[in-house]
């Protein structure tokens, strides 16, 4: 089994940033990717940004250049750094990670608000 464990959501007002955090541990051999989801209320879970075990990464069109994923592989720990955040940025954000191959694992969710 793996856990994944989110933090860093929070409140926040338009143009500003948030970091966002997932570390996962436990039976970990193998590291496919890792990655960011996130639901607005009334809308479909939609994959936000992804890294890759080579280190490649992928954006929704919706977020390139205002996030920013990347890894600290010691720590086997994911960050989303959102900048520019805007109202329509607020959701629940979901970590998400495929280990050993086959494995898929979510995290409980964080919170990020953005409003003034």
């Amino acid at each position: 089994q793996v856990q994944l464990v989110e933090s860093g959501g929070g409140l926040v007002q338009p143009g500003g940033s948030l970091r966002l955090s997932c570390a996962a541990s436990g039976r970990i051999f193998s590291f496919n990717y890792m990655g960011w989801y996130r639901q607005a209320p009334g809308k479909e879970r939609e994959l936000v940004a992804r890294i890759f075990g080579i280190g490649s990464t992928w954006y929704a069109d919706s977020v390139k250049g205002r996030f920013s994923i990347s890894r600290d592989n010691a720590k086997n720990t994911v960050y989303l750094q959102m900048n520019g955040l805007k109202p329509e940025d607020t959701a629940v954000y979901y970590c998400h990670g495929l280990f050993n191959g086959i494995n898929e694992y979510w995290g409980q969710g964080t919170q990020v608000t953005v409003s003034s």
